[in-house]
This record gives structure tokens, C-alpha cells and sequence, in this order.
């Protein structure tokens, strides 16, 4: 007959095993949940628009690195040679690359990066003498204008990638306006089936958030327009058109995103045909009120 002893020992080992089996089913069971979730956001953000908005956030990032860089290429080179002020990020990534001094390079360089400027910069260049450095510090400024054009090149690509998609994701919104616009309303929305159930309201202030906000907060102006200010028809127009021609091509942005989304026709050319005829009539009411 077992002892006690020997029934209790029979008794924890009982449960310990059933403790491990359980903990085993726990486990596999966390890991199945784990692994249909991380199906379930894969096969929810596979969708068209959610390439491009990683692609046009990857562009936007990379504007905002480029400019970095270039005010401190800038900012370096000009210890140099302060004479050389160019606006073109590219160029003047260009111009670091070939010239350490100004006997290291040739008019005829000069001229094929900067074009009529070459001869006049080299000229005056060539007069001062000056903009030494070691081949370390030109070594580092080297690699850094490397790093633009190299950036440069990458925003390149992703612009093709993200004309390309847009116009085809969202062939009604982008023929309305600039694709890279579109791209980023879309950003804003999160997806297009959001876009297309937007008040044009709400689209006319994507990206206005900040202004909004302290406009709630503290009582200031509210934003007539956000990413719409991009559009030159907006930028270009009287201040107190920018308001109602925004107001405008909200309308017809909200409409289009619905076509888009659900019933997947083209009616951009005649969204864009009864926009111009309200433009129109804006444009000629402010003639108008001016005479």
C-alpha cells in the first residue's frame, strides 16, 4: 500500500503535467492569435493607397533631409568660397564634387554645371585666389554633396512610382489636381474609402490640423485651406479668392474620391469642365465688384 508520502508526490506531479500541457495550449493558442493578427494588418494595409502613402511620406522625409543637407553644404562651403550662391540643390551638390580649389577645375567644368554663370563665377574665382582646404575637410564635404545627389536621385524615383500609382489608383482625383497633391490628401485621409466619405469641408482643411487646432484653442482665424494651398491656381489667386476657389475644388474633390472608390468611373473631365464655369463666375464677380 503507498504511503502518504507517495500519493501526495503522485498528486504534484499529476498537476505539474497538466500545468505544462496547459501552458504549451497557452502558448501555441497566444502564437496562432499572434500570427492571424499579423495576417490580418498585412492583408489590410496591401491595399493600392497604402503604397502610396508610404511612398509619397518617404518623399516629403527626404525633402525635408535634402534641405538639411543643402543648408549645410552651404553654410560649409561658403567658408570657402562665400562668392558661390546657388539656389539649385543639385548644382550646387554638383559644383562641390569637382572643385576643391579653384586650380582644380577648368572654366569649361564651371560652365557645364552652372551654364552662362561658369565663366563669370570661374572669373571671379580665378581673380581672389582663394577657398583652401585640406584633403580630409574636402573629403567629408565631398561625401556629403554625394549624399544629396544620391537623395536627390531616390526622390526622383519615388516621384515616377508615385505619379504612376496615382493616376491609376485615383485616375479622377488627380486629373483635377496635381498628382503629388492627391497623394498627400490622401496621406492625410489614411485610405481612399476615408477620402471618399469626407465632407468637402473637411477636405478643404487636410493638413490646416495645426491651424485648426489653434484656432479652437486660443480663438484665432480658422484656416481657409491646407495641402489646397499647394495648388498655383490658389497660391497666385487675391486672398479673398483663395477661400472660395479652395471651397471650389473641395467640392469637386469630394466627388471625384467617391467615383474612385466605389463606382470606379471617370467623370473628372466633366467635374473639371463645371469647376472651371464656377471659377469662371468667381473671377468675373471680382472683376465685377471692382469696377
Amino acid at each position: 500500500m503507498p504511503s502518504y508520502s507517495d500519493a501526495y508526490k503522485f498528486v504534484i506531479l499529476h498537476y505539474y503535467r497538466i500545468g505544462v500541457l496547459l501552458s504549451e495550449d497557452m502558448a501555441s493558442k497566444r502564437e496562432r492569435l499572434l500570427e492571424k493578427a499579423r495576417m490580418g494588418v498585412s492583408e489590410a494595409y496591401s491595399s493600392a493607397d497604402h503604397f502610396i502613402i508610404q511612398a509619397v511620406n518617404a518623399y516629403n522625409e527626404i525633402e525635408k533631409t535634402r534641405n538639411l543637407i543643402y543648408e549645410r553644404l552651404e553654410e560649409w562651403y561658403a567658408i570657402h568660397f562665400p562668392e558661390v550662391k546657388l539656389q539649385n540643390h543639385d548644382t550646387f551638390a554638383r559644383l562641390i564634387t569637382v572643385m576643391k580649389s579653384i586650380n582644380d577645375v577648368t572654366e569649361e567644368q564651371l560652365t557645364a554645371i552652372l551654364g552662362d554663370k561658369g565663366a563669370e563665377l570661374y572669373a571671379i574665382l580665378k581673380e581672389k585666389n582663394q577657398g583652401s582646404m585640406s584633403d580630409d575637410e574636402y573629403s567629408a564635404l565631398k561625401d556629403l554633396a554625394n549624399s544629396e545627389l544620391t537623395l536627390s536621385s531616390l526622390q526622383e524615383s519615388l516621384d515616377r512610382y508615385i505619379k504612376t500609382e496615382t493616376e491609376r489608383f485615383m485616375p479622377n482625383v488627380s486629373y483635377l489636381i496635381d498628382y503629388k497633391i492627391a497623394a498627400e490628401l490622401l496621406s492625410k485621409a489614411g485610405s481612399l474609402s476615408r477620402l471618399a466619405t469626407m465632407p468637402s469641408g473637411t477636405i478643404q482643411l487636410l493638413g490646416a490640423e495645426k491651424a485648426l487646432f489653434k484656432h479652437m484653442k486660443f480663438g484665432s482665424r480658422p484656416p481657409k485651406y491646407g495641402l489646397l494651398y499647394k495648388m498655383p491656381i490658389i497660391t497666385n489667386a487675391s486672398m479673398r479668392d483663395r477661400g472660395r476657389i479652395a471651397r471650389s475644388y473641395a467640392t469637386k474633390i469630394s466627388i471625384a474620391a467617391r467615383a474612385d472608390a466605389y463606382t470606379k468611373r471617370f467623370i473628372a473631365d466633366k467635374l473639371k469642365e463645371s469647376l472651371d464655369k464656377t471659377l469662371g463666375r468667381t473671377r468675373s464677380g471680382n472683376s465685377g465688384s471692382h469696377e
